[in-house]
């Protein structure tokens, strides 16, 4: 990842023992969606990894409706932090 995992956690963990909490899994999965953008502007043909990448994105999806429903501040600060939804 471009950002180390121990940052990541440390910047979205709510608690000092959350690292599993949606915000960071959300984090967690942006970095990784994000790092495999210049993986698939050399390999354009790589069908299987692309199919990782979207259930990547279907997940990150489903947190962040979930987030919203139970945390709105939360989901809009997560948002703007970290780029989405233009």
């Amino acid at each position: 990842m471009g950002i180390a995992k121990e940052e990541i956690i440390k910047k979205y963990q709510p608690h000092e023992r959350g690292c599993g909490a949606v915000p960071v899994q959300i984090a967690l999965l942006t970095a990784r969606i994000n790092d495999l953008r210049g993986h698939f502007a050399a390999h354009k043909h790589d069908h299987h990894s692309r199919r990782g990448l979207l259930k990547m994105v279907g997940r990150r999806r489903r947190l962040l409706e979930y987030l919203k429903r139970t945390d709105l501040n939360g989901y809009r600060e997560l948002i703007k932090d970290l780029g989405l939804r233009h």
